[in-house]
């Protein structure tokens, strides 16, 4: 059988020499002629990838065929790829012309070719009659389109753009998004696309790669990753999202906002902790005439409600205390009492990733164990259990890790990393100064970067011996 891939990225990792991954074994498949599109925030490795893809970076480890064939340690010039940057990186004292021919030109190509090729280049992108224009004289999206007509004139198999839209505002950039997308099906030729704009992501791609601290999230078609995202930070990434606490009862009902929603997710078990997401824009809302009259699900009050050009976007407390993101057509002015309905197919079920926050340890004397580096203090009848120097499992759930605005009063200090609201509460990722990673419930307000301090009361943390864990009401501390 054909190996239709034109790229295929096997198990890439690429470490700096300060130990950090900026890519951590990554796996990814390419076909001829797609536009995928690799998304994430700052500092999650999507630029790394391409480069190592082009050639300016090498991986640690892993290979990278093109056309099946390895070129991990291929220079960037012998690779059929060709890459728009995003200071686009063309030269202040050559003209328009002299620069898309400017490769060519190194080629030794007779001057009535590169001619001819920087026309249809230049018809391409719309840039016809700017051949001898100074670039310096030419607008944002003009000297992208200049550019991008340097990359293609030479006939890559896949062009590599790197955010090549960041620099224009915002009409100018919707613009561009369009041509881009006619450009590829023209051109026929492989994208591949790097960008943290999630709504360019979603016009732009035939797939999208989700990237996050050096680790693919999710891969697949916008539809799929805007309405089935696989785990919290995909679904709260991209778009507008309402991320709540549930559990499966079982095949099609899930409970959550304290009462059961028939679904049509299966295979989560019976009683399983999951996370629900529901977009705004699939609650059905309506004025609460009467709070016993069916379909409606939850009731409660609008309590801003803001105009957005084509929708309104509100946001709702339930009675029972679940605040609540909505959109609609039509708007519902805050203090209104409304009624919410969700169809059961507009439900998506996740598997949690972590139930609990889980480190290993080593029993110390005096009734302590060292995890994360520290020394925490635990009650004499759970130490008794174990040995010094014996090796067990920790577990401290997410809502007994007490955080404190003095970094200098915890046991430990870091900040906060990641934020994701969770309907009646939050649950903070915080990054210890040492890089580990602690799982909190909270309902404080906490701002991504904050300095905390960590404590962790001794009666929380609960000891499993490491070769043959017990159920937790056998072994709680």
């Amino acid at each position: 059988m054909k190996n239709d891939y034109i790229i295929e990225v096997n198990h890439v990792s690429k470490q700096f020499e300060d130990g950090k991954f900026a890519l951590n074994d990554v796996s990814l498949q390419v076909r001829k002629g797609e536009f995928v599109t690799i998304l994430g925030p700052s500092g999650c490795g999507k630029t790394t990838l391409l480069r190592c893809i082009a050639g300016f970076q090498m991986a640690t480890s892993g290979d990278i065929l093109l056309n099946g064939e390895d070129v991990t340690d291929m220079p960037p010039n012998e690779r059929p790829v060709n890459t728009v940057f995003q200071k686009y990186a063309l030269f202040p004292h050559l003209n328009v012309y002299e620069n898309v021919a400017f490769g060519l030109k190194l080629k030794k190509i007779p001057a009535a070719e590169i001619e001819k090729k920087v026309k249809k280049a230049l018809k391409m992108v719309s840039m016809s009659d700017y051949e001898y224009r100074d670039v310096d004289s030419l607008s944002g999206g003009q000297q992208q389109r200049v550019a991008i007509a340097r990359a293609i004139i030479n006939e890559p198999e896949v062009l590599l753009l790197d955010e090549p839209l960041s620099a224009l505002d915002r009409k100018m950039r919707s613009d561009m998004q369009l041509e881009l997308r006619e450009m590829h099906d023209k051109l026929g030729i492989t994208f591949i696309y790097v960008t943290h704009d999630q709504e360019e992501a979603l016009t732009l791609s035939d797939r999208i790669v989700v990237m996050r601290e050096g680790r693919i999230q999710q891969i697949g078609a916008p539809t799929d990753i805007y309405n089935e995202p696989q785990n919290c930070f995909v679904a709260d990434f991209i778009g507008e999202s309402n991320i709540l606490d549930a559990t499966m009862v079982h095949d099609g009902l899930v409970h959550f906002c304290d009462r059961d929603f028939e679904c049509v997710d299966k295979g989560f078990g019976e009683d399983t902790e999951v996370d629900v997401v529901i977009r705004p824009e699939d609650w059905y809302i309506t004025e609460a005439e009467s709070e016993e009259k069916d379909p409606w699900q939850l009731f409660g009050e609008i309590k801003t409600c803001i105009f957005k050009g084509v929708h309104y976007h509100m946001t709702m407390m339930t009675d029972n205390g679940y605040e609540l993101e909505v959109q609609d057509y039509h708007a519902f002015e805050p203090g209104t009492r409304v009624a919410l309905l969700v169809k059961p197919y507009d439900i998506q079920v996740m598997k949690k990733e972590r139930l609990c926050n889980t480190f290993s340890a080593v029993m110390r004397e005096d009734n302590q164990i060292e995890f994360l580096d520290e020394l925490w203090d635990v009650p004499e009848r759970a130490a008794e259990r174990f040995a010094v120097g014996e090796q067990v499992d920790v577990e401290v759930d997410f809502g007994h890790i007490n955080l404190q605005d003095d970094e200098e009063d915890g046991t430990l200090s870091g900040e906060v990393y990641f934020i994701l609201y969770k309907g009646n509460h939050y649950h903070l990722q915080i990054r210890t100064d040492e890089g580990d990673d602690i799982y909190v419930d909270t309902n404080d307000i906490w701002d991504k970067g904050d300095r905390v301090g960590i404590k962790i009361a001794p009666s929380w943390i609960r000891l499993y011996k490491v070769e043959n864990q017990k159920p937790k009401d056998e072994t709680q501390a």
